[in-house]
Formats: structure tokens, sequence, C-alpha cells
């Protein structure tokens, strides 16, 4: 069942109701604060709270019955996560802010979800090393390199850029890419093997104004509203939270700053999870605008890069370019030829 919100401030008896029941109970509330941490799957709960499948299983339904929680199908998977919209999600949200993280069952669920959370850094840590040097052959699953290429240049227009951020650098390329439209940048990967190869690479392209450090998407070593530009390029696939990782791209940008995100289009190829640590397997328009405007940004287009001919082998590419939404005058229009979606 789905309920639209109501006028701010008003808030309906039956949805409330139906929320409040499915709250009630200690598994279901806990499952509701790992939610507020962001999508998870079945075996993901089951391996934090230490309960069977079809009882982790039973609870989800039932939150999903409620509209407290949203599931969302990809491939073989399933991610569930909070609801965004819906009334009785913002009825427990506050509740849920304001649970004792010190409370035992609490506590321990964090510290079990920082743990899988862990193994599934270890294991995409574990493949960037591993194909480090052969990242690049990897992307032929994809439309060709340099159409996606094009395609970014074309959405960053002609103006020069001041400051550039690119977040889960890989190899440097995108580095690379801007280096003659920008006047400094910056690149931030958690892998020292990537590093090495993207230092390695800046430095056979002759590029002297750009950099790369050792960080943390989710925490990236660089000040607050530091930058005109940042880049998050096929990496949002690798994450647990997505959403996470967009507000830490906004929270870096200047006044009218923008976002490029270049991503996959939903897609199906279970492979990718298996053989080449995907957690996503791509992203619809709506998830990716939605973290956006949660992130405070105003999303401007988004174009969508098929591969030629239709080949069912390969993949779409998606860019989705948003900008922070403080800026006063003279607004950067979206590029006219592009495609707006």
């Amino acid at each position: 069942m789905s309920f639209s919100l109501p006028e701010a401030g008003v808030i309906a008896f039956e949805p409330t109701l139906a929320a409040l029941r499915a709250a009630g109970e200690p598994t279901r509330l806990r499952l509701l604060a790992l939610l507020a941490e962001g999508e998870l799957t079945v075996s993901d709960i089951t391996d934090i709270v230490g309960q069977s499948q079809p009882r982790i299983s039973r609870h989800l339904k039932l939150l999903v019955e409620a509209d407290l929680v949203e599931r969302r199908r990809e491939g073989a998977w399933a991610f569930f996560g909070l609801s965004e919209q819906s009334v009785g999600a913002s009825v427990v949200r506050p509740a849920l802010e304001r649970l004792d993280p010190n409370d035992p069952a609490i506590a321990r669920d964090r510290e079990r979800l920082a743990e899988v959370r862990d193994a599934h850094q270890r294991a995409a840590a574990d493949y960037f090393s591993a194909n480090a040097e052969r990242w690049d052959e990897l992307r032929g699953l994809q439309v060709s390199e340099a159409a996606i290429e094009r395609a970014i240049l074309e959405a960053l227009g002609q103006a020069p850029i001041g400051a550039a951020l690119d977040l889960g650098t890989g190899t440097g390329r995108m580095l690379e890419l801007i280096a003659p439209k920008v006047e400094r940048a910056i690149g931030i990967d958690a892998n020292r093997d990537m590093l090495a190869l993207a230092r390695a690479n800046l430095s056979k392209a002759g590029v002297q104004n750009a950099q790369v450090r050792l960080g943390d998407i989710f925490a990236p070593p660089v000040p607050a509203g530091s930058f005109d530009l940042v880049i998050v390029h096929q990496v949002l696939h690798f994450l647990d939270d997505g959403a996470r990782a967009v507000r830490e791209a906004a929270r870096a940008l200047r006044p009218g700053g923008r976002l490029l995100i270049v991503d996959f289009a939903p897609h199906e190829i279970e492979a990718l999870r298996e053989n080449h640590a995907h957690r996503r397997l791509g992203f619809a328009p709506e998830t990716i605008e939605a973290w956006l405007a949660a992130a405070g940004l105003d999303h401007l287009f988004r174009r969508d890069l098929p591969p030629p001919g239709g080949d069912a082998g390969k993949l779409t590419v998606s860019l989705w370019l948003a900008r922070d939404p403080r800026v006063t005058s003279d607004p950067l229009p979206s590029p006219s030829n592009l495609e707006v979606a």
C-alpha cells in the first residue's frame, strides 16, 4: 500500500497507525535503525542481526507493506532502504534519529554494519589491486571511452574551471581529461595500487596541474566548499551507500559549483557482481535524481549513452549534471547540444 504526503504539519490517522504498528516490534525497529544508515540486502541484514533469512524477509515484508521501507530489485539482488516520501516514514524518522546510540542492541548492530561494509570494501579493494594494470581494458563492457569522454567535455562546456575534484579517481583518466580546462585538480582514491597507476599516467601525459591523494570517498580529505567541479566517474556502483557519497561530493562544492556523475544505467549482468565487485547493477534516473535533491543540488540534465547497435552484452552509460543552488547571478546554462531528460 502507498500513501501520499499530506500538507505540512498534518499527519493522517490511518497511515500513522499503520506505521506505528509496523515499527512497534523489537526486530523491526532494529531493522529501521539499520536502514536509516543506508540500503542493505537481506543477506547483509541477516549477517548483522543474526536471525534467519525467512524471519528477516517476513519483517521486511511488513515494513514494506506499511510504506516504511522501499524494496528495489536489481537482478538477483534486492536492496532495502527507508522510504523517502511516505507518511509513515515521516512519522518514524524523528524517533529513529533520537534513538540512543549507546543502547546495547543498536550499538551492536552498528558495529556489525561497519564490519559488513568493511568486508565489502576489502573485496572491492582486492579487485582494484588485482586489476589496476588492465582497468581500462575492463571498461570494454560499455560504450567506447572516447564517446563517454566527448560527452563529459560537452557537459562541462567551454568555460574555464577553477578547482576540480575527482572522487574515486582510479587510473587518473578524468584528471588527465579535464586538465586543460582547470586551474588545478585533485584526485582521491582509497587504493594505493590505483594511485600509483594514476601518478604514472599523469606523469606520462605531462599533466602538471593535478595531483592524487589517498582518501576515503565518504570522508574526502579536502575542505568543504572548495571546488567548482566534482566528478564521480564509474564509482557509485561499487559502493554500499551511494547517497552518502553524493552528499560528500555536494559538501565539497563551492556556491554554484557543479557535480558530474557518470555511471551505468540499470542492467542485469550479474557477472559484474561475481567477477568485478559491483554492488549495484546500474542506477535508475529517479534514484540518482533523488540523491541529488537530498544533497541540496539542482539537477540540470541527464544524458544516456547506449552501446552501438543496442548490443545486449554491453552497458548503457548515463551522465548526470547538477549544480549547487547557491548562485545569484549569471547561472551556467545547460549545454544546448545535449539531450535533456
